[in-house]
């Protein structure tokens, strides 16, 4: 069973983010799955001299959270695995968008990040929003603005590859076959 957790809302409003974007090549060379948190969105988070941008959602305070909320075709662009597991070591634990590119949402599932397509909600939930998320039920609830959105609730394989932290540690446990 996933827990019910509540959090700021992290917009990321733009459509069609890639996994550039999303981790940029250049930081893929390292040969553990160090330091990828601190380069998720590093273009868009910081300038040329490494200083953070204040106006980007995850250098603002205000956007403290575990959820990131984005608009349509989240992650798209290459295959690589990298983008997702930079979104969860960021210490984001849910992905709420418009819809996602299938081979991303596949990889985040691997790796144990939650995302859910919720149009409505991935619309309605803006800067400074607490969102209550409640996955083994499907809902989400903007406790700024009071409106629930509904999605489908992970089948129970799927809770379980999360839960446990990705495929590879399911299989490790004998969770799944």
């Amino acid at each position: 069973k996933f827990t019910t957790f509540t959090s700021g809302a992290v917009p990321v409003e733009a459509e069609n983010i890639d996994t550039d974007q999303i981790i940029p090549a250049r930081f893929l060379k390292a040969t553990e799955r160090k330091g990828f948190g601190d380069n998720l969105f590093r273009d868009w988070r910081y300038d040329a001299e490494g200083r953070p941008i204040a106006a980007f959602p995850l250098n603002d305070p205000r956007y403290e959270g575990r959820i990131l909320v984005a608009g349509r075709n989240f992650g798209c662009g290459s295959s690589r695995e990298h983008a997702p597991i930079a979104i969860k070591a960021s210490g984001i634990q849910l992905v709420i968008a418009d819809s996602f590119a299938r081979i991303f949402y596949r990889n985040s599932i691997n790796i144990g990040l939650a995302i859910v397509e919720c149009p409505e909600a991935a619309e309605a939930i803006e800067e400074g929003h607490t969102v209550e998320a409640d996955l083994d039920n499907g809902i989400l609830l903007d406790q700024t603005t009071g409106k629930s959105f509904h999605t489908a609730p992970f089948p129970p394989f799927i809770q379980t590859i999360i839960t446990n932290g990705g495929l590879i540690a399911s299989i490790k446990k004998g969770a799944v076959k």
